[in-house]
């Protein structure tokens, strides 16, 4: 944990001394540009894995694993760049506003929790930083500030050890995954009946539906996961 906390601090410092670059294109002037901010909050939508697994909720995301996004996501997620944190954070909400108003769903306008899909432990300890945590925070913020009922409730944890994705079938991270999350004896009731999952990526959706059993099997109704991005993997 202290070499992902001394890589954060140190990326701080030099953000501070360095000029700065697009974390998205690279151009100088700026940490995130106009030109890549609207390619991350500009075409949310629904974007399901193939094959969709059962058990997945409504899955939508701001923008397709990519390009600009794609370097964004890592950079922040894998490198301490912490300041893209809001930028990331106002296009999951931003997607997750663009899914509420076109939902029939009586729980559109009601309270919802929004629950972050916890990383391994030691994923956490390496990196310094719980990315999707801090994500789920800033984002029900801003849904609040958009008029939306959300509270932010960490309420997953690992229930046992999975092996590395990388590489796995969908079939392979399904049974990987199977069993592995569970609401955390520590955590406080659910500030709602229904939630929103929320993720940096989707890839075959094995984790999202997970974590939407597990929220299930606690009596948390999981009507939709949003993510920061999608990429379509077939099998």
């Amino acid at each position: 944990m202290a070499g992902g906390i001394l890589a954060r601090v140190l990326t701080a410092v030099l953000d501070l001394v360095l000029p700065q670059s697009c974390a998205g294109c690279g151009a100088g002037g700026a940490r995130w540009c106009a030109g890549c901010h609207a390619g991350l909050v500009g075409a949310p939508a629904r974007r399901l894995p193939e094959p969709v697994p059962d058990g997945l909720p409504d899955c939508w995301s701001a923008a397709p694993y990519e390009g600009a996004v794609r370097r964004a996501v890592v950079a922040y997620k894998e490198r301490g760049a912490v300041a893209l944190a809001e930028v990331l954070a106002e296009a999951v909400a931003f997607t997750v506003v663009t899914a509420v108003n076109g939902a029939k769903a009586p729980w559109a306008g009601g309270r919802f929790a929004v629950v972050p899909v916890p990383s391994a432990r030691r994923t956490r300890r390496h990196r310094g930083h719980d990315p999707v945590g801090r994500l789920a925070v800033l984002a029900a913020g801003r849904l609040r500030a958009w008029g939306l009922r959300a509270e932010a409730w960490p309420a997953l944890g690992q229930a046992r050890r999975v092996a590395d994705q990388a590489g796995l079938s969908s079939a392979e991270r399904s049974s990987n995954l199977a069993g592995s999350l569970q609401v955390r004896r520590a955590a406080k009731g659910p500030p709602a009946a229904c939630a929103v999952l929320l993720d940096d990526i989707v890839t075959t959706g094995a984790t999202l539906v997970e974590a939407a059993r597990a929220l299930t099997s606690a009596g948390v109704r999981v009507p939709l996961a949003a993510t920061v991005a999608a990429t379509r993997r077939r099998s």
